[in-house]
């Protein structure tokens, strides 16, 4: 199989300045997983590649083996991770090739170890101002755990890398951007810490985030509820009136536009229409299920509240059509033209908020309306 040249392309190309397009840094996630094959369909489009420069952090000759069996052409230059200074244009390949490039299509201490190291290399790159955006294909919490990683996906392992408190993990398909309560939480646990400021918390990253790089002078976020029919009228479940709309009521008084809140299975008909510029739901399915269903293969995973930009791909590691050349590399495609899109934007000054005059408490003003 032909192998890549193991030196960087630094040349300008037909496609403009390519040395002021952004940097890109891109994880394979678990070896065992699709991980390699969606980089190497995605970035086989020359429409993608034109969007900016990237940098995978892998195995490369795994990436051989999905770009065989895809017959696909290597289009990328080859350097051992520990040794690249630049990227000007093109796609390189981070290798590390200390690492064995056989892994089981299935949950391994080995493949979790891998993907945090390329996760680390990463990070450590964004941190140093090495790369603009990054882009994670899927880990598995279940190799992760094995081991013996302390956080159970990337978010969670992005909020301790960058001592954030405030982390939420929000999904963006279509006409959907979809922030959540609560993600990687059993529902059963969510009662013992569901509380009036986390659900503030995806409000207000989400009302920033849209803002800052959507433009969006005064976003239109709708609130789903927890129970059936929003707890109609505290019929099934008081969560309603206790929690979420003292959040919204403070988020009202510091100039976030909310509604809500509502039925989740009336909610996302109404934003699947373009009603509303954000949603937030109360737990990973409630949001999930709508985001999956209508955009399977275009929908991204974005962190809020972290300074980085960070994408994904919405799926996981698909161990059973691993290896297989079956893998869609749709959510990908779009994990990186965003990725690109917001590492582009002019970092758009976020559009200050008129908070409103607190005249009353959130007590006062839910039981007194």
């Amino acid at each position: 199989m032909h192998r890549p040249p193991d030196k960087p392309n630094i040349v300008a190309n037909e496609n403009g300045d390519a040395a002021n397009k952004p940097l890109i840094a891109i994880t394979m996630g678990d070896p065992g997983g699709i991980g390699a094959e969606v980089i190497v369909k995605a970035l086989a489009d020359p429409e993608i590649r034109k969007l900016g420069r990237f940098i995978v952090y892998g195995l490369e000759e795994m990436l051989l083996y999905a770009a065989g069996q895809a017959e696909i052409a290597p289009y990328w230059f080859r350097l051992p991770h520990d040794e690249i200074e630049e990227v000007r244009s093109g796609v390189v390949v981070a290798d590390f090739d200390e690492l064995p490039a056989t892994f089981s299509k299935c949950p391994t201490p080995e493949g979790g170890a891998a993907s945090k190291q390329f996760l680390d290399a990463a990070v450590a790159a964004n941190k140093s101002g090495f790369v603009n955006a990054m882009v994670t294909a899927p880990i598995n919490k279940t190799s992760w755990k094995m081991a013996r990683v302390r956080f159970p996906g990337h978010t969670e392992y992005l909020a301790d890398a960058y001592r954030c408190r405030r982390v939420t993990m929000a999904f963006v398909g279509g006409p959907l951007r979809v922030a959540l309560v609560s993600a990687h939480v059993g529902l059963f646990e969510l009662r013992n810490s569901f509380t009036i400021g986390r659900v503030f918390q995806p409000i207000d990253l989400l009302d920033d985030w849209l803002r800052r790089f959507m433009g969006i002078e005064r976003p239109r976020i709708a609130v789903c509820g927890l129970n059936p029919h929003a707890g109609e009228e505290g019929q099934f479940g008081d969560e309603e009136r206790r929690i979420i709309e003292p959040a919204m009521v403070q988020a009202g008084e510091v100039g976030i536009h909310v509604e809500g809140p509502f039925p989740a299975d009336t909610l996302f008909i109404e934003a699947a229409k373009g009603k509303y510029d954000g949603v937030v739901a109360m737990y990973h399915d409630q949001g999930l299920i709508p985001v999956k269903l209508l955009h399977f293969d275009s929908a991204v995973n974005v962190s809020l509240g972290v300074p980085v930009i960070r994408t994904s791909v919405d799926h996981g590691t698909a161990y059973d059509i691993a290896g297989k050349n079956k893998a869609n590399e749709g959510s990908m495609k779009a994990a990186l033209k965003l990725a690109c899109d917001l590492a582009t934007s002019p970092m758009k000054q976020v559009i200050k908020r008129n908070p409103t005059p607190k005249t009353k408490s959130i007590q006062q003003h839910l039981y007194e309306n």
